[in-house]
Parts: C-alpha cells; sequence; structure tokens
C-alpha cells in the first residue's frame, strides 16, 4: 500500500509518531509493505497548512499513492484545502465511528487527523479502522458520485 502523509507544524509531531508505526508495521508484515510518502512539512516552525494538503491530494488523484494521511491542529483547514481537489473525500477523524463510516459510506481516500484533540493511540486506532475498512457501495456509490461539481453539466 502506498500512502502520501503530509501535516503543518501543529501535526508535525503526531506525523512523525504515525510513520514510525507505519515503518514499524511494514517491517513486520512481508506480504503487505506500506510505502511512505512524506510530503512535509519537515519540523515544527510555523508554515501553512494547504500546501501539504495540496500535495498529499494531487498524489492521491494521480494515483501515486492509494491513500492519504493529513494533520492539523484541528484537523479542519488541512482537511478543507485537499476537499477542494476533485476525485478528493477527505474525511475528519477524531472518534472510531466517525472513521469507519468515513470509509464504509463515504468511501474516503484521505483520513484527518486533529493533532491537539486526539492522543498517538487514538490516532494508530483511527488509521487500523481507516485502513481495514472496505466501501460499502450500493446505495451509497450513487451519493459518492454526486461530490464532484461537473460544472460542463449545466
Amino acid at each position: 500500500m502506498n500512502i502520501s502523509i503530509g501535516s503543518d507544524h501543529a501535526g508535525y509531531d503526531l506525523k512523525e509518531k504515525i510513520k514510525d508505526y507505519l515503518h514499524e508495521k511494514s517491517k513486520k508484515n512481508i506480504l503487505n509493505k506500506i510505502l511512505i510518502n512524506d510530503r512535509g512539512t519537515y519540523n515544527n516552525d510555523s508554515c501553512d497548512y494547504p500546501d501539504y494538503a495540496h500535495l498529499v491530494a494531487d498524489d492521491v488523484v494521480s494515483k501515486k499513492s492509494d491513500f492519504g494521511i493529513l494533520i492539523c491542529g484541528s484537523g479542519n483547514g488541512i482537511n478543507m484545502a485537499a476537499n477542494k481537489h476533485e476525485g478528493i473525500r477527505s474525511a475528519l477523524c477524531w472518534n472510531k465511528e466517525v472513521t469507519e463510516l468515513s470509509r464504509l459510506h463515504n468511501n474516503a481516500n484521505i483520513i484527518t487527523l486533529p493533532a491537539r484533540f486526539i492522543s498517538t493511540e487514538e490516532a494508530i486506532e483511527f488509521l487500523e479502522l481507516f485502513f481495514s475498512t472496505q466501501f460499502e457501495r450500493g446505495r451509497h456509490t450513487k451519493r459518492t458520485n454526486k461530490i464532484n461539481i461537473n460544472k460542463n453539466d449545466e
């Protein structure tokens, strides 16, 4: 699985912990290697979250990555920026139920985490749930297909 990850300064520490966890998990599972593309930021210096949201979203849209992980303080700003990209369904996940439904009903392809409001343990739990939950399809397919706006249809 290829995963792109990005954060602003508020999410940097959690991003690094998540990367360590994913590297360890990948080492233990020979059949399901995880390739991580770190799109920044690379330190705690103040920076602009849209820059990293756009890089991760571009990777997912172009299929360089299967999924994306985004992290900022509240999760809101970086999530909003990612969702400006056609084909992105980024979900702000702060508990297990929201995380599961983001995949099950919304076919989310980016998980956004609010670094200031969840623990590292919760973040890892949400990631595991996000990556293991499959899109339910059925009635949800029609709904997810309506997310993007095609101005040419008007």
